[in-house]
């Protein structure tokens, strides 16, 4: 786990980097407060997770979640995390078709 949503890319860049993975899921919720750092966080966590895996070249299925409420991520947790681990995997092999 990591501390916040923004240390997500950190941690995704050295796990492609490691040559142990075709794939990666970023999980993670970003509940609205009553500040703007939710804009900001939301927003800088889902571009530093694309600038990854553009650099990197492993795909990453980004499931961080952003909601109003605690309610709201809890409904859609399990088929977010769902989906993501469905879609890293058809781009893992998307991209061994096309090399």
């Amino acid at each position: 786990t990591v501390p916040g949503a923004l240390e997500l890319p950190l941690v995704l860049q050295t796990m492609a980097q490691s040559g142990r993975f075709d794939a990666l899921v970023a999980l993670g919720a970003v509940i609205r407060g009553e500040t703007y750092h939710f804009e900001i966080v939301s927003n800088e966590s889902a571009r530093g997770i694309t600038d990854v895996q553009l650099a990197t070249g492993i795909p990453i299925a980004n499931a961080v979640l952003t909601t109003e409420n605690d309610d709201q991520a809890e409904v859609r947790m399990v088929q977010k995390g769902t989906e993501a681990a469905q879609a890293a995997i058809e781009m893992a092999n998307l991209l061994k078709a096309v090399k």
